[in-house]
């Protein structure tokens, strides 16, 4: 197979005992560049997995770095002890220099974890339980990391969840429209005015600033295939300070609607609230003891949120001319907005309902 980047050599820069066997792109990630990385060690296979971090998105990627090394040793220090610990905490490889990432010639920042294997990732939920499992998992994240020592962590992408200025950014493509695309977003564009107003209702509430993941999906848990718990949270580029309720909105977001992130059929776009209470129980039994009031009243409320502020992402790639999606077809970007929207229409039918549950939770 021809690989993009020259895994062979990246691999050898890392302390991986063994011999390197093959490497093969891997996942779903619409950012950086992941490889599975294949090593023969005393006759066994042992995986590893590889990341090129992508510097266009992440402008500084040795913060980036100083995260992740800083949150994954927090959490395997506080999982010690449990049964599979090294398998609940994603473990970083040190470089030939002991550093907890490699530079290559041409300034790319490589990374490699161990492989947790007897887990996966789903691009879909399959089941309310698994939908359970999920959301205790990243209110367990978050729990763990509340008590991170100072200094705070990086911002590896500034304002990530701040959607009055994501909502600025797309009115001002909008206006300049420079892929001249604006005439076939029409509809789109229209409802993401009409909903203009809810932007700074998080921002507004005074919330408290925590470690979160921020980028919740629900592939971003790893799922024991013996047992169904949510064993390890992983994709640790975004965590950084924000509000627990950008993590539970984006739990909302990828895991209540049977349809995927880019299905172009919007009649299989919805929210079904057996998953949601799913969610909310789960993460509930998880996060409850550290939450205010304030932040599980808004729990509802951010599933809309951010599915419309992902909507409005996609909507602004779209009008900019594919710029920061990864994209597999023309009007990708397009197909995903809509998806969003049709979900945040989804969520407004059904939020009394859901204020009306967490009530009793």
């Amino acid at each position: 197979m021809n690989l993009k980047h020259d895994v062979r050599t990246i691999a050898r820069q890392f302390q991986i005992a063994g011999e390197f066997l093959e490497a093969a792109p891997y996942g779903s990630g619409h950012i950086n560049d992941t490889y599975c990385v294949v090593f023969n060690k005393n006759g066994s296979r042992v995986r590893y997995i590889f990341h090129r971090i992508n510097h266009h998105i992440f402008k500084q990627p040795l913060a980036l770095m100083e995260n992740v090394q800083r949150v994954t040793a927090h959490l395997a220090a506080k999982v010690a002890g449990e049964p599979d610990a090294s398998r609940r905490v994603l473990t970083l490889i040190s470089s030939r220099d002991g550093a907890a990432y490699f530079r290559d010639e041409i300034d790319n920042i490589w990374r490699a974890y161990i492989f947790i294997e007897n887990a996966r990732g789903y691009d879909a939920v399959e089941s309310p339980a698994q939908a359970l499992s999920a959301a205790k998992a990243f209110g367990r994240f978050q729990k763990l990391l509340a008590d991170l020592p100072a200094p705070r962590l990086n911002d590896t992408i500034p304002d990530f969840h701040h959607t009055p200025k994501r909502f600025a950014t797309l009115e001002e493509t909008i206006l300049d429209d420079v892929a001249n695309r604006a005439k076939s977003a029409r509809g789109e564009i229209q409802f993401a005015l009409r909903h203009k107003a809810i932007c700074s209702v998080l921002l507004s509430a005074k919330l408290p600033e925590r470690v979160t993941h921020n980028d919740t999906k629900f592939n971003n848990v790893l799922i024991d295939d013996a047992t169904g718990e949510g064993i390890c949270v992983i994709d640790l580029d975004t965590v950084m300070p924000g509000l627990v309720l950008y993590d539970f909105g984006d739990m909302v977001r990828t895991t209540t609607s049977p349809a995927k992130e880019d299905e172009r059929d919007l009649s299989k776009v919805t929210m079904q609230f057996p998953m949601f209470e799913a969610l909310a129980r789960g993460y509930l039994s998880s996060a409850a003891e550290f939450l205010t009031p304030a932040e599980k009243k808004f729990l509802p409320f951010s599933g809309k949120l951010i599915t419309f502020e992902t909507g409005i992402r996609f909507l602004t790639d779209y009008l900019a001319g594919d710029t920061y999606f990864k994209v597999h077809r023309e009007g990708h970007n397009l197909d995903r907005c809509r998806t969003q929207f049709k979900l945040v229409e989804s969520i407004e039918q059904q939020e009394e309902k859901m204020s009306q549950l967490m009530e009793t939770l």
